[in-house]
């Protein structure tokens, strides 16, 4: 919560559930990770938050693009994006997105299957094109090792076969995990990168980017490490594996450049003590749950997806901070029973919470607005004030 975000709350009371992203605070994160990291080149996750506002702002300061799609792409050139400065990262792409692409002037895509590569050469000739590593994301609270990457062993194929079909084999990438907490993480992912990126070389490929991803965290409940750690963990490394001879850097925040910039202002709809099936009490067997259930105008078909599993934790504030609290379950609004955010993670608000009540979920400005459904069960999708 920044002092502006707080004045612009007091003074202008916007209806809930909404969005209020500090744009400043985005521009001090971008600075202090460039700072950081000085010999890497920062190509900012649009999926994060695609806001004109917020891209306007990264274009004056000179960032790069990772957009996921044709649509994030041409919302970046609307900026003002040069589109040098916009890599398609994404492994999963309709041949149409490639060649619109391209013919926009795009030239770096991510791969890391046959058929991808097979589509690329298609509809991008000639490419830049990096392959994306499969690697552990332990130390990640929302992990995405599943779904992309591939093994050392069918990269360096890809990779070979990338020239053979008159593409550029420009880097590789990986990435750690959303919210990585762990800094050795990124160190591991350097390690595999660069046997690889050796062999290649030996193989005749001028490969010339290491692409380190995303996954710098942003502080919820808990503190994270500092993001110069996480720049010493990635110089050592480098260093380490690549000498003198350090390749082209792409490091590729989101969470970290826009998540503390915003809070989401929620109402209180409901607390609830509800009596449960099997309670031991009055003969109706009506007795009491312990654990209140508050029930926001905001839930996961709202923008906080990323509730799902109970993941990210959000820090609440309310009007009765420093009051007596007790133990809650925190839920949607919708008549989905997948609708709650938190049950099992230990949230305790105050015991004078009532409904009509205001309350502000921090560092919200990740992930949130772009989540957001588009009317399930007829609630709009949540308002956004970029100031």
């Amino acid at each position: 919560m920044t002092p502006k975000i707080a004045s612009y709350l007091a003074d202008h009371a916007p209806a809930t559930p909404c969005l209020v992203v500090d744009v400043d605070q985005v521009e001090l994160r971008f600075c202090e990770l460039e700072a950081a990291l000085p010999l890497a080149r920062i190509y900012y996750a649009v999926k994060a938050n695609p806001a004109t506002p917020i891209l306007q702002r990264l274009v004056s300061l000179g960032s790069c693009f990772d957009a996921a799609s044709w649509e994030e792409i041409r919302l970046c050139l609307d900026a003002g994006a040069d589109a040098s400065a916009i890599s398609f990262g994404n492994t999963i792409k309709k041949a149409s997105s490639i060649a619109s692409a391209h013919a926009a002037g795009i030239s770096m895509f991510a791969f890391d299957s046959d058929e991808e590569l097979d589509k690329l050469a298609q509809h991008a000739p000639g490419a830049r094109v990096y392959c994306r590593l499969l690697v552990q994301n332990e130390g990640a609270e929302w992990p995405l090792s599943r779904k992309f990457g591939t093994s050392i062993a069918h990269a360096r194929a890809l990779m070979l076969r990338a020239r053979d079909l008159g593409l550029d084999p420009y880097g590789l990438s990986f990435h750690v995990g959303s919210q990585q907490t762990d800094t050795a993480a990124y160190e591991a992912a350097i390690g595999r990168a660069a046997m690889l990126f050796t062999d290649l070389a030996s193989a005749g490929l001028d490969i010339r980017m290491v692409n380190l991803g995303g996954g710098f965290p942003t502080r919820y409940r808990d503190d994270v490490p500092p993001i110069e750690q996480f720049a010493d963990a990635i110089g050592r490394a480098m260093t380490a594996h690549f000498g003198n001879a350090l390749p082209e850097m792409i490091v590729e925040p989101g969470r970290f450049i826009v998540g503390d910039a915003g809070v989401v202002s929620a109402e209180v709809v409901l607390v609830s003590r509800r009596g449960l099936p099997g309670d031991h009490g009055d003969e109706a067997g009506a007795a009491r749950d312990p654990m209140r259930w508050v029930y926001l105008d905001i839930g996961r078909f709202g923008g906080l997806a990323e509730t799902e599993g109970e993941s990210i934790k959000y820090s609440i504030r309310t009007p009765h901070d420093g009051a007596a609290t007790g133990p809650v379950a925190l839920a949607g609004p919708t008549c989905d029973g997948a609708d709650i955010l938190y049950e099992r993670s230990d949230y305790r608000l105050p015991l004078d919470l009532a409904s009509g009540e205001r309350v502000e979920l921090l560092s919200t400005g990740a992930y949130v607005s772009t989540y957001c459904s588009t009317r399930f069960n007829g609630f709009a999708p949540i308002e956004e004030h970029y100031i």
